[in-house]
Protein backbone atom coordinates (compact mmCIF):
# COMPACT_ATOMS: atom_id res chain seq x y z
CA UNK A 1 0.00 0.00 0.00
CA UNK A 2 1.43 3.59 -0.93
CA UNK A 3 1.15 6.04 1.56
CA UNK A 4 -0.92 8.61 0.82
CA UNK A 5 0.60 12.54 1.18
CA UNK A 6 -1.64 15.34 0.35
CA UNK A 7 -0.85 18.87 0.30
CA UNK A 8 -3.59 21.62 0.18
CA UNK A 9 -1.87 24.81 -1.13
CA UNK A 10 0.48 25.23 -3.95
CA UNK A 11 2.08 28.25 -2.70
CA UNK A 12 5.72 28.63 -2.75
CA UNK A 13 5.77 26.99 0.61
CA UNK A 14 2.71 23.75 -0.45
CA UNK A 15 4.20 23.42 -3.94
CA UNK A 16 7.77 23.55 -2.40
CA UNK A 17 7.06 21.14 -0.09
CA UNK A 18 5.31 18.77 -3.07
CA UNK A 19 8.22 18.92 -5.15
CA UNK A 20 10.72 18.31 -1.86
CA UNK A 21 8.85 15.01 -0.96
CA UNK A 22 8.71 13.89 -4.72
CA UNK A 23 12.61 13.86 -5.12
CA UNK A 24 13.21 12.44 -1.45
CA UNK A 25 10.56 9.66 -1.72
CA UNK A 26 10.29 6.45 -4.26
CA UNK A 27 7.13 6.69 -6.24
CA UNK A 28 6.41 3.36 -5.84
CA UNK A 29 6.38 3.88 -1.95
CA UNK A 30 3.91 7.11 -1.64
CA UNK A 31 0.77 9.12 -3.76
CA UNK A 32 1.73 12.65 -3.64
CA UNK A 33 -1.39 15.07 -4.05
CA UNK A 34 -1.30 18.40 -4.65
CA UNK A 35 -4.40 20.08 -4.04
CA UNK A 36 -5.11 23.97 -5.41
CA UNK A 37 -7.69 25.79 -7.13
CA UNK A 38 -5.80 27.49 -9.99
CA UNK A 39 -3.51 25.57 -12.23
CA UNK A 40 -0.34 27.75 -12.82
CA UNK A 41 1.80 28.83 -9.77
CA UNK A 42 1.13 32.44 -8.78
CA UNK A 43 4.58 34.13 -7.40
CA UNK A 44 2.83 36.57 -4.98
CA UNK A 45 5.60 38.63 -4.57
CA UNK A 46 5.28 39.85 -7.74
CA UNK A 47 1.54 40.60 -7.42
CA UNK A 48 2.35 44.47 -7.13
CA UNK A 49 4.11 44.74 -10.60
CA UNK A 50 0.85 42.71 -11.56
CA UNK A 51 -1.36 45.26 -10.37
CA UNK A 52 0.13 47.57 -12.66
CA UNK A 53 -0.18 45.96 -15.88
CA UNK A 54 3.08 43.88 -15.80
CA UNK A 55 2.76 40.81 -17.51
CA UNK A 56 4.07 38.23 -15.44
CA UNK A 57 5.24 34.75 -16.95
CA UNK A 58 2.77 31.81 -17.08
CA UNK A 59 4.04 28.52 -14.54
CA UNK A 60 1.97 25.61 -15.34
CA UNK A 61 2.01 23.45 -12.43
CA UNK A 62 1.59 20.71 -15.37
CA UNK A 63 4.88 21.72 -16.49
CA UNK A 64 6.58 22.25 -13.36
CA UNK A 65 5.39 19.12 -11.84
CA UNK A 66 6.32 16.72 -15.02
CA UNK A 67 7.88 13.63 -14.35
CA UNK A 68 8.19 14.20 -10.67
CA UNK A 69 4.99 11.86 -9.86
CA UNK A 70 2.97 14.68 -8.14
CA UNK A 71 -0.66 14.28 -9.08
CA UNK A 72 -2.64 17.71 -9.24
CA UNK A 73 -5.83 17.86 -8.08
CA UNK A 74 -7.55 21.26 -9.05
CA UNK A 75 -9.93 22.24 -7.16
CA UNK A 76 -11.04 24.13 -3.95
CA UNK A 77 -10.62 23.33 -0.44
CA UNK A 78 -13.92 23.41 1.48
CA UNK A 79 -13.45 21.12 3.86
CA UNK A 80 -10.69 19.14 6.40
CA UNK A 81 -11.99 16.79 8.78
CA UNK A 82 -8.66 15.41 10.69
CA UNK A 83 -10.33 12.87 13.11
CA UNK A 84 -11.45 10.81 9.63
CA UNK A 85 -8.34 12.13 7.58
CA UNK A 86 -10.04 13.55 4.65
CA UNK A 87 -10.30 16.82 2.71
CA UNK A 88 -12.77 17.86 0.84
CA UNK A 89 -12.42 19.60 -2.47
CA UNK A 90 -15.03 21.24 -4.61
CA UNK A 91 -14.61 21.43 -8.65
CA UNK A 92 -16.78 21.59 -11.25
CA UNK A 93 -19.90 21.80 -9.10
CA UNK A 94 -18.70 18.33 -7.66
CA UNK A 95 -17.67 17.30 -4.12
CA UNK A 96 -14.85 15.12 -3.66
CA UNK A 97 -13.04 13.40 -0.57
CA UNK A 98 -9.69 13.00 -0.82
CA UNK A 99 -8.19 10.26 2.20
CA UNK A 100 -4.90 11.02 3.31
CA UNK A 101 -2.19 9.41 5.21
CA UNK A 102 -0.13 12.25 5.62
CA UNK A 103 -1.46 15.85 5.25
CA UNK A 104 0.10 19.42 4.66
CA UNK A 105 -1.31 22.14 5.54
CA UNK A 106 0.07 24.92 2.95
CA UNK A 107 -3.59 27.47 2.37
CA UNK A 108 -1.61 30.19 3.69
CA UNK A 109 -3.34 34.07 4.13
CA UNK A 110 -5.50 36.72 2.60
CA UNK A 111 -5.39 39.97 3.02
CA UNK A 112 -7.03 41.28 6.34
CA UNK A 113 -9.37 44.39 7.09
CA UNK A 114 -8.90 43.91 10.64
CA UNK A 115 -12.97 44.89 10.73
CA UNK A 116 -12.41 48.74 9.85
CA UNK A 117 -15.78 50.21 8.46
CA UNK A 118 -16.35 50.33 4.67
CA UNK A 119 -13.09 48.36 3.77
CA UNK A 120 -14.25 44.87 2.52
CA UNK A 121 -16.53 46.98 0.26
CA UNK A 122 -14.39 49.65 -0.85
CA UNK A 123 -10.43 48.76 -0.97
CA UNK A 124 -9.04 46.74 -3.11
CA UNK A 125 -6.14 43.85 -1.60
CA UNK A 126 -3.24 41.98 -3.76
CA UNK A 127 -3.15 39.36 -1.60
CA UNK A 128 -4.14 36.83 -4.31
CA UNK A 129 -4.25 37.33 -8.54
CA UNK A 130 -8.06 37.63 -8.57
CA UNK A 131 -7.00 40.65 -6.67
CA UNK A 132 -4.26 42.57 -8.63
CA UNK A 133 -6.41 41.80 -11.80
CA UNK A 134 -9.11 43.66 -9.86
CA UNK A 135 -6.86 46.47 -9.25
CA UNK A 136 -4.99 46.90 -12.44
CA UNK A 137 -8.49 47.14 -14.57
CA UNK A 138 -9.09 49.72 -11.67
CA UNK A 139 -5.98 51.05 -12.58
CA UNK A 140 -6.01 51.18 -15.60
CA UNK A 141 -9.51 53.28 -16.00
CA UNK A 142 -8.02 56.02 -13.59
CA UNK A 143 -7.34 59.73 -15.27
CA UNK A 144 -4.33 61.52 -14.70
CA UNK A 145 -4.33 63.54 -11.41
CA UNK A 146 -6.44 60.41 -9.50
CA UNK A 147 -6.00 60.19 -5.97
CA UNK A 148 -4.82 56.52 -4.55
CA UNK A 149 -4.21 55.87 -1.40
CA UNK A 150 -2.40 52.73 0.28
CA UNK A 151 -2.92 51.65 3.38
CA UNK A 152 -0.02 50.02 5.51
CA UNK A 153 3.46 50.82 5.95
CA UNK A 154 4.87 47.39 5.90
CA UNK A 155 6.87 45.46 3.24
CA UNK A 156 3.94 45.06 0.46
CA UNK A 157 2.75 48.76 1.06
CA UNK A 158 6.01 50.02 0.37
CA UNK A 159 6.17 47.74 -2.60
CA UNK A 160 2.92 48.70 -4.12
CA UNK A 161 3.31 52.62 -3.41
CA UNK A 162 6.38 52.43 -5.44
CA UNK A 163 5.26 50.30 -8.11
CA UNK A 164 2.14 51.78 -8.51
CA UNK A 165 3.71 55.64 -8.62
CA UNK A 166 6.99 54.64 -11.01
CA UNK A 167 4.43 52.63 -13.53
CA UNK A 168 1.73 55.78 -13.59
CA UNK A 169 3.57 59.06 -12.62
CA UNK A 170 0.61 61.03 -13.51
CA UNK A 171 -1.64 59.84 -10.52
CA UNK A 172 -1.16 61.25 -7.02
CA UNK A 173 -0.21 58.17 -4.99
CA UNK A 174 -0.16 58.37 -1.45
CA UNK A 175 1.28 56.11 1.67
CA UNK A 176 -1.06 55.80 4.65
CA UNK A 177 1.05 54.46 7.65
CA UNK A 178 0.64 53.95 11.36
CA UNK A 179 4.50 54.48 12.53
CA UNK A 180 7.06 55.94 10.72
CA UNK A 181 8.20 55.54 7.05
CA UNK A 182 10.27 52.23 7.37
CA UNK A 183 11.01 52.44 11.08
CA UNK A 184 11.38 48.60 10.61
CA UNK A 185 14.27 49.89 8.98
CA UNK A 186 18.43 50.86 9.75
CA UNK A 187 18.85 54.57 9.60
CA UNK A 188 20.56 54.22 5.91
CA UNK A 189 17.49 51.74 5.22
CA UNK A 190 15.41 54.27 6.14
CA UNK A 191 17.47 57.44 4.18
CA UNK A 192 17.16 55.32 1.06
CA UNK A 193 13.59 54.61 1.65
CA UNK A 194 12.98 58.37 2.05
CA UNK A 195 15.30 59.12 -1.06
CA UNK A 196 12.84 56.84 -3.39
CA UNK A 197 9.31 57.72 -2.41
CA UNK A 198 10.12 61.67 -2.50
CA UNK A 199 11.44 61.51 -5.94
CA UNK A 200 8.33 59.03 -6.73
CA UNK A 201 6.31 62.13 -5.36
CA UNK A 202 4.33 59.73 -3.18
CA UNK A 203 3.07 62.10 -0.12
CA UNK A 204 3.46 59.62 2.91
CA UNK A 205 0.88 60.10 6.31
CA UNK A 206 3.16 58.94 8.70
CA UNK A 207 1.60 57.97 12.27
CA UNK A 208 -1.87 57.90 10.56
CA UNK A 209 -4.48 55.08 11.34
CA UNK A 210 -6.88 54.80 8.86
CA UNK A 211 -10.19 54.29 10.46
CA UNK A 212 -12.83 53.93 7.70
CA UNK A 213 -12.94 53.27 4.18
CA UNK A 214 -16.00 55.31 1.70
CA UNK A 215 -15.81 55.09 -1.98
CA UNK A 216 -13.43 58.34 -2.56
CA UNK A 217 -11.23 58.57 0.72
CA UNK A 218 -10.46 57.45 3.53
CA UNK A 219 -10.64 58.62 7.11
CA UNK A 220 -8.53 58.73 9.30
CA UNK A 221 -8.20 58.64 13.57
CA UNK A 222 -8.10 62.46 13.81
CA UNK A 223 -10.99 63.26 11.84
CA UNK A 224 -8.95 63.72 8.64
CA UNK A 225 -10.32 62.83 5.12
CA UNK A 226 -7.79 61.42 2.53
CA UNK A 227 -9.36 61.77 -1.15
CA UNK A 228 -9.06 58.69 -3.08
CA UNK A 229 -10.34 56.99 -6.23
CA UNK A 230 -8.54 54.29 -5.52
CA UNK A 231 -8.04 52.37 -2.14
CA UNK A 232 -5.17 49.85 -1.69
CA UNK A 233 -5.44 47.88 1.89
CA UNK A 234 -2.11 46.55 2.32
CA UNK A 235 -2.75 46.39 6.17
CA UNK A 236 -1.52 42.63 7.12
CA UNK A 237 -2.09 39.24 6.44
CA UNK A 238 -5.26 36.79 7.92
CA UNK A 239 -4.67 32.94 7.54
CA UNK A 240 -7.32 30.70 5.74
CA UNK A 241 -10.11 29.75 8.06
CA UNK A 242 -10.74 26.67 7.84
CA UNK A 243 -7.93 24.86 10.44
CA UNK A 244 -9.91 26.72 13.17
CA UNK A 245 -13.12 25.26 11.96
CA UNK A 246 -11.10 21.75 12.69
CA UNK A 247 -10.11 19.93 15.77
CA UNK A 248 -6.46 20.95 15.21
CA UNK A 249 -4.77 22.82 18.07
CA UNK A 250 -4.30 26.12 16.93
CA UNK A 251 -2.93 30.16 18.19
CA UNK A 252 -6.25 32.92 18.67
CA UNK A 253 -5.61 33.74 15.14
CA UNK A 254 -6.11 30.83 13.54
CA UNK A 255 -2.73 29.35 12.89
CA UNK A 256 -1.76 25.69 13.38
CA UNK A 257 0.41 25.05 16.71
CA UNK A 258 3.46 23.16 15.05
CA UNK A 259 6.74 21.50 16.91
CA UNK A 260 9.96 22.17 15.50
CA UNK A 261 9.40 19.59 12.44
CA UNK A 262 6.41 21.40 11.67
CA UNK A 263 4.07 19.07 12.89
CA UNK A 264 1.00 19.44 14.32
CA UNK A 265 1.25 19.50 18.23
CA UNK A 266 -2.26 17.74 18.52
CA UNK A 267 -2.78 15.46 15.07
CA UNK A 268 0.83 14.30 14.34
CA UNK A 269 -0.18 12.93 11.04
CA UNK A 270 -0.86 17.00 9.81
CA UNK A 271 2.63 19.41 9.27
CA UNK A 272 1.64 23.07 8.47
CA UNK A 273 3.75 25.29 6.93
CA UNK A 274 3.93 28.99 6.04
CA UNK A 275 1.43 31.53 7.18
CA UNK A 276 -0.55 28.82 8.09
CA UNK A 277 1.81 27.58 10.84
CA UNK A 278 2.80 29.35 14.21
CA UNK A 279 6.61 28.79 14.09
CA UNK A 280 8.92 30.07 16.41
CA UNK A 281 12.53 31.27 15.30
CA UNK A 282 15.43 32.37 17.23
CA UNK A 283 14.63 33.87 21.22
CA UNK A 284 10.81 32.65 20.78
CA UNK A 285 9.68 35.05 18.06
CA UNK A 286 6.90 34.14 15.95
CA UNK A 287 8.20 34.19 12.34
CA UNK A 288 6.79 36.80 10.19
CA UNK A 289 4.12 35.40 6.99
CA UNK A 290 6.12 35.90 4.37
CA UNK A 291 8.41 33.85 1.61
CA UNK A 292 10.84 34.52 3.28
CA UNK A 293 9.56 32.09 6.42
CA UNK A 294 7.67 30.36 4.20
CA UNK A 295 9.97 28.48 2.29
CA UNK A 296 12.18 27.27 5.13
CA UNK A 297 9.19 26.03 6.62
CA UNK A 298 8.15 23.63 3.57
CA UNK A 299 12.07 22.03 3.57
CA UNK A 300 11.57 21.50 7.29
CA UNK A 301 8.33 19.94 7.08
CA UNK A 302 9.12 17.76 3.59
CA UNK A 303 12.59 16.55 5.26
CA UNK A 304 10.69 15.73 8.91
CA UNK A 305 8.22 13.43 6.35
CA UNK A 306 10.77 12.08 4.20
CA UNK A 307 13.14 10.83 7.45
CA UNK A 308 9.81 9.72 9.42
CA UNK A 309 8.77 7.58 6.61
CA UNK A 310 12.10 5.63 5.86
CA UNK A 311 13.59 5.60 9.52
CA UNK A 312 16.03 8.43 8.92
CA UNK A 313 16.86 11.10 11.20
CA UNK A 314 14.65 14.05 11.68
CA UNK A 315 15.69 17.76 11.32
CA UNK A 316 14.95 19.98 13.53
CA UNK A 317 17.44 23.12 11.62
CA UNK A 318 16.83 26.42 13.65
CA UNK A 319 15.11 28.91 11.54
CA UNK A 320 16.20 32.09 11.13
CA UNK A 321 16.30 35.13 8.54
CA UNK A 322 19.37 36.80 6.97
CA UNK A 323 17.72 39.73 5.04
CA UNK A 324 14.49 41.71 4.20
CA UNK A 325 14.26 42.40 0.16
CA UNK A 326 12.30 45.21 -0.92
CA UNK A 327 11.78 46.38 -4.60
CA UNK A 328 10.87 49.86 -5.22
CA UNK A 329 9.72 50.05 -8.63
CA UNK A 330 11.51 48.48 -11.53
CA UNK A 331 14.72 50.79 -11.00
CA UNK A 332 15.59 51.20 -7.29
CA UNK A 333 15.57 48.47 -4.45
CA UNK A 334 16.51 48.12 -0.81
CA UNK A 335 18.26 44.71 0.96
CA UNK A 336 17.95 45.26 4.65
CA UNK A 337 20.16 43.23 6.38
CA UNK A 338 18.74 41.97 9.44
CA UNK A 339 19.87 39.57 12.94
CA UNK A 340 18.65 36.19 13.24
CA UNK A 341 15.31 37.17 14.80
CA UNK A 342 14.98 39.81 11.55
CA UNK A 343 15.64 43.25 13.45
CA UNK A 344 17.67 45.15 11.43
CA UNK A 345 21.73 45.71 11.44
CA UNK A 346 23.31 49.06 10.05
CA UNK A 347 24.00 47.07 6.48
CA UNK A 348 22.03 48.09 3.88
CA UNK A 349 22.02 47.62 -0.10
CA UNK A 350 20.40 50.28 -2.04
CA UNK A 351 19.84 51.17 -5.11
CA UNK A 352 20.10 50.00 -8.97
CA UNK A 353 22.12 47.11 -7.33
CA UNK A 354 19.68 45.88 -4.73
CA UNK A 355 17.04 45.94 -7.27
CA UNK A 356 19.16 43.05 -9.36
CA UNK A 357 19.31 41.86 -5.75
CA UNK A 358 15.52 41.68 -5.52
CA UNK A 359 14.76 40.25 -8.95
CA UNK A 360 17.40 37.46 -8.60
CA UNK A 361 15.80 36.51 -5.50
CA UNK A 362 12.08 36.59 -6.94
CA UNK A 363 13.19 34.51 -9.87
CA UNK A 364 15.09 32.32 -7.14
CA UNK A 365 12.09 31.56 -5.58
CA UNK A 366 10.17 30.59 -8.30
CA UNK A 367 13.05 28.19 -9.83
CA UNK A 368 13.70 26.63 -6.48
CA UNK A 369 9.79 25.44 -6.35
CA UNK A 370 9.83 23.08 -9.09
CA UNK A 371 13.92 22.72 -8.34
CA UNK A 372 13.26 22.16 -4.17
CA UNK A 373 16.73 19.96 -3.96
CA UNK A 374 18.89 21.52 -6.42
CA UNK A 375 19.37 25.04 -5.02
CA UNK A 376 20.25 28.56 -6.80
CA UNK A 377 22.04 28.15 -10.32
CA UNK A 378 25.39 28.79 -9.83
CA UNK A 379 25.33 32.10 -12.16
CA UNK A 380 22.56 33.65 -9.97
CA UNK A 381 24.81 32.43 -6.95
CA UNK A 382 27.68 34.70 -8.59
CA UNK A 383 25.68 37.45 -9.07
CA UNK A 384 24.16 37.47 -5.34
CA UNK A 385 27.55 36.75 -3.76
CA UNK A 386 28.81 39.94 -6.19
CA UNK A 387 26.05 42.30 -5.20
CA UNK A 388 26.24 40.76 -1.23
CA UNK A 389 30.22 41.64 -1.54
CA UNK A 390 29.67 45.01 -3.24
CA UNK A 391 26.79 46.17 -0.85
CA UNK A 392 29.47 45.50 1.97
CA UNK A 393 32.34 46.96 0.86
CA UNK A 394 29.48 50.32 0.24
CA UNK A 395 28.63 50.15 3.70
CA UNK A 396 32.39 50.04 4.89
CA UNK A 397 32.79 53.18 3.01
CA UNK A 398 29.89 55.02 4.11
Amino acid sequence: MQHRIVVIGAGYTGATAAGRLARRLHHEDVAITLVNAEPDFVERVRLHQLAVGQPLRPRPFSEMFAGTGVALKLGKVTGVDVDRRTVTVAAADEEEELEYDTLVYALGSGWNDHGVPGTAEHAHEIAGRPGALRLRERLAALGAGQPVVVVGGGLTGVEAATEIAEARPDLDVALAVRGGLGDWLSPKGRRHLRKVVDGLGITVHEDTAVTAVEADRVMTADGTSVPAAVTLWTAGFAVHPIARATTLEVTGTGQIVVDRSMRSVSHPEVYAIGDAAMVRGPGGKPLRMSCASGVPTAWQAADAIAARLTGGKVPTTALRYFNQCVSLGRKEGLIQYVTADDRAVSAALTGRLAAKYKELVCKGAAWGVANPLLGIPARKRRVVAEAVREGAGAEAAA
